[in-house]
């Protein structure tokens, strides 16, 4: 266990940093005078108390993190912090269970936006604040934000990035040293979130209700202060600054860091991936528009066009948010918006599922094993956006996609045991998986939400949230003998 220790070390200044971001959702509730202050203090105390105590006890072992060790040490970040993400949950919420604090916390900081509560309208502003802004912090990753202090706690920090780093081709650097690279990305993420709570209280939301829904909208995580999501607005202007956000947000944003790097557009422009990302969405909004009007869900082509266009980009990018119960509209359209949340959202972008640019690998590698049944002795590289893909990285797609697909099976059968009928089971594992939130049916559908659910089906899926946050093999390979090899 001492051999890990220099692990736990970092875990100690990570939960400790988590501990001091505590102070937001404790600043909303002095100034907005909710009357839960003690409640965050507490639980501010508890949080940083414990890292610290980490991080003294293991302060004299000292190491370089091997690749092993990021493995496990993003994997202890993801299940640790939700514990105490879920504190002033329980403080605060009569009648939760520590199963759905848990699950709400980790929910909230893997992005996946499903939740067990109801009520959201009448909790203190606060908790509200807290619930999303746990979903800010996971959107990009507490970890990558970790790597940019870690030189001072004397550790290096790329193993642990590339373990975080969502996408199938992690080793491309964008600055020299993974330090600055993170604090890049976060100038980017931050950027973002300004942008877009600005924009947010411009069209008419109130300053806290901008704040609150920037936090789950860049984060893609779909958490909202009411109920009815986005639907409690019933406001164009809102819902369109919300589209603009999750399609931002749903491309690679190492993309927008090179265009701040050479200031010039063109990197979004010639990246084949972004292409393909807008043009599917634009592509399946002029589809399904039609096809709703035609089957009589909509009269007015404009409001047709406004809740079509919400709704699949919200779905699509894993965000979550609902202005509709698309669960209501004929049964090609739902089942469209689950299959689309599997794959759209970019390499690099906040967004969940198996990756637009693993897609793309598979269809390209696809295209090449069909030109050499016609062409057996034609010599045929894959290439991605004008660059040859090394085979290595081909080889991880698949078996990625092997995984994904056993994981998904596992977790749907585990599911159907437990009593849930197919299509909630279904349903669940896939939201769960690609970090969605809402699945489809009567009790997990985008008009109710997980409360229903058994303790032992809110554990799969918590499982199911986790293992789709770190891409599976960060979580899987701790459960295989060679991981526990020196």
């Amino acid at each position: 266990m001492r051999y890990y220790y220099p692990v736990f070390k970092v875990l100690g200044g990570v939960l400790m940093l988590f501990g001091l971001t505590m102070a937001v959702p404790l600043g909303f509730s002095h100034f907005l005078h909710d009357g839960i202050e003690e409640g965050f203090a507490l639980s501010m105390a508890i949080t940083i108390a414990m890292g610290a105590g980490m991080f003294l006890h293991c302060r004299h072992l000292d190491r370089e993190l091997q690749p092993h060790d990021g493995f496990l040490l993003v994997t202890l970040v993801w299940t640790v912090l939700p514990v105490f993400g879920a504190i002033p949950l329980l403080l605060h919420i009569p009648g939760l269970s520590l199963t759905d604090a848990y699950f709400e916390a980790v929910s909230g900081l893997t992005t996946t936006g499903a939740t067990v509560l109801t009520g959201l309208d009448k909790l203190p502003v606060s908790i509200n604040v807290w619930r999303c802004f746990m979903m800010f912090l996971g959107g990009m990753g507490i970890i990558v934000l970790a790597v940019a202090i870690l030189p001072l706690l004397g550790v290096g920090g790329s193993q642990v990035f590339k373990t975080e780093t969502p996408g199938p081709m992690k080793d491309d650097k964008l600055t020299p040293r993974i330090a600055e690279t993170a604090r890049g990305l976060w100038g980017v993420y931050f950027t973002m979130a300004v942008a877009c709570t600005l924009a947010y209280h411009a069209a008419g939301m109130s300053w806290v209700d901008a704040f609150i829904h920037m936090c789950s909208t860049i984060s893609l995580g779909g958490f909202a202060a009411y109920d009815n999501s986005f639907a409690a607005f019933d406001s164009a202007a809102i819902e369109s600054v919300a589209i603009v956000f999750m399609l931002l947000a749903g491309v690679n944003f190492a993309l927008y860091f090179r265009v701040w790097q050479r200031g010039s557009p063109l990197a979004l422009l010639y990246d084949l991936e972004a292409r393909v990302f807008l043009g599917f969405m634009a592509a399946c909004v002029l589809l399904l528009t039609p096809y709703l009007m035609s089957n009589g869900v909509y009269d007015d082509p404009w409001l047709a066009l406004r809740h079509t266009a919400f709704n699949v980009i919200s779905v699509a990018t894993t965000t979550g948010f609902a202005t509709q119960d698309y669960n209501q509209w004929p049964i090609f359209a739902p089942v469209l918006l689950l299959f689309l949340c599997g794959f759209v959202t970019c390499a690099g972008s906040t967004g969940g599922g198996i990756k637009l640019r693993r897609s793309l690998l598979l269809l390209l590698q696809a295209q090449r094993e069909f030109t050499r049944l016609l062409h057996p002795r034609a010599v045929r590289p894959v290439s991605l956006g004008g660059r040859p893909v090394d085979p290595q990285v081909l080889f991880s797609v698949q078996a990625f996609m092997l995984v994904y697909g056993a994981v998904t099976i596992v977790g749907t059968m585990l599911l159907l045991l437990s009593g849930l009928d197919i299509v909630t089971a279904f349903t669940a594992a896939v939201a769960s998986i690609n970090n969605l939130g809402p699945g489809l049916g009567d009790m997990i559908g985008p008009s109710s939400n997980f409360q229903g659910l058994t303790d032992f089906q809110t554990w799969v899926t918590i499982a199911l949230m986790l293992l789709g946050r770190l891409e599976l093999f960060a979580v899987l390979v701790l459960f295989t003998p060679q991981f526990w090899r020196r």
